[in-house]
C-alpha cells in the first residue's frame, strides 16, 4: 500500500499575526473616525445663559430736594471798624502824624473797655498824593498814610458811646468805616437753622411723593451749603463832636442750605 504524505496543519504563529493585523486595522479605522467627529461635537453650540439683568430687581426712583431754614437772635457782639487817616507834604511827616493818631485812637478804645485780645489791625499804607499842573503834568504834593482796626465791643449797648469816643480822640484824622452786629458764639444759632432746613426738605420730599402716586422711603445722600449770615450794618464817617451815636443792632439771622436725596416706594 503507498505510503500517502501526512496533511499540513497550519502554523499557529502564522494566525496568532493575521489576527493581531485584522484587529490593528479596526483600531485605526475607529480612530479616524473619533477624529473626525471631534470638530463637529466641539462646534456645537452652547446653551445662553439665563440673563442677569432679568434676575436683577429695578434701582428705584428717587427725588432731590433743597431746603432752606433760618434761625435769628439778639446781638451780643458789636465788631466796629475804626481808623484814622492824614496827609502830609512828606512821607515822614504824613507817617508821623498817624502813628499819633493812631496811638491816641487806641488808648481811647482801651478806656472805654476793649480788650486788647478784640482789637485788630486790619491794613496800613503810605500813598503819595498827586495833583494836576497847569500844564497837564501829575505831579507828587504830598503823602496820605492811614491805618484801619477792627475792635469787638462785647456790650453792645455801649458800641455807640465808643464810636464818639473815637471821633473825639482822633478828630479829624479819624475815621468809622462800618459796625457789624453779630453773636459772639453762632453755633446755636446755625443748629436752629439747620433743624428748619431739613424740615423743609423732608416736607417738599414728601410733597412730591404725594403728587408722583409713591411713597417716601429712606434718605440716600444729604449734604449741606455753606451758611450764610445776611444783614451787616454800616455807618459813614461822624463829625467829631459827636460823642455818642445812636445805633439799631436788630435781630441776627443765620440761614442753611441742605440737599437731600430720597427714594420713591
Amino acid at each position: 500500500m503507498p505510503h500517502r504524505p501526512a496533511p499540513t496543519l497550519p502554523n499557529r504563529g502564522a494566525r496568532a499575526a493575521r489576527l493581531l493585523a485584522a484587529g490593528a486595522g479596526t483600531a485605526v479605522l475607529g480612530a479616524l473616525l473619533l477624529g473626525t467627529a471631534a470638530p463637529a461635537l466641539a462646534a456645537a453650540p452652547e446653551r445662553p445663559a439665563p440673563r442677569v439683568a432679568a434676575a436683577r430687581a429695578e434701582a428705584p426712583a428717587t427725588v432731590t430736594v433743597t431746603g432752606s431754614g433760618s434761625a435769628t437772635a439778639a446781638p451780643d457782639l458789636a465788631i466796629l471798624s475804626v481808623g484814622v487817616e492824614v496827609t502830609k507834604p512828606t512821607a515822614k511827616e504824613a507817617m508821623a502824624a498817624q502813628n499819633t493818631a493812631a496811638k491816641a485812637l487806641l488808648a481811647v478804645l482801651r478806656e472805654e473797655g476793649v480788650e486788647d485780645r478784640d482789637i485788630r489791625t486790619d491794613s496800613l499804607s503810605l500813598n503819595p498824593v498827586y495833583t494836576q499842573t497847569t500844564g497837564g503834568e501829575s505831579k507828587v504834593s504830598g503823602y496820605q498814610a492811614s491805618q484801619a482796626f477792627s475792635a469787638k465791643v462785647r456790650d453792645i449797648d455801649r458800641a455807640g458811646q465808643v464810636i464818639g469816643a473815637v471821633n473825639g480822640a482822633t478828630r479829624d484824622a479819624g475815621r468809622v468805616n462800618g459796625v457789624v452786629f453779630d453773636v459772639s458764639d453762632p453755633k446755636e444759632l446755625r443748629a436752629k437753622a439747620r433743624e428748619a432746613a431739613y424740615r423743609d426738605a423732608y416736607e417738599k420730599a414728601s410733597q412730591h411723593a404725594r403728587l408722583s402716586g409713591h411713597r417716601l422711603g429712606r434718605l440716600v445722600s444729604l449734604s449741606e451749603g455753606d451758611s450764610l449770615r445776611p444783614g451787616q450794618g454800616t455807618l459813614p464817617s461822624l463829625p467829631a463832636d459827636e460823642q455818642n451815636v445812636p445805633l439799631a443792632p436788630g435781630e441776627i439771622e443765620e440761614q442753611v442750605t441742605v440737599s437731600a436725596v430720597y427714594e420713591l416706594l
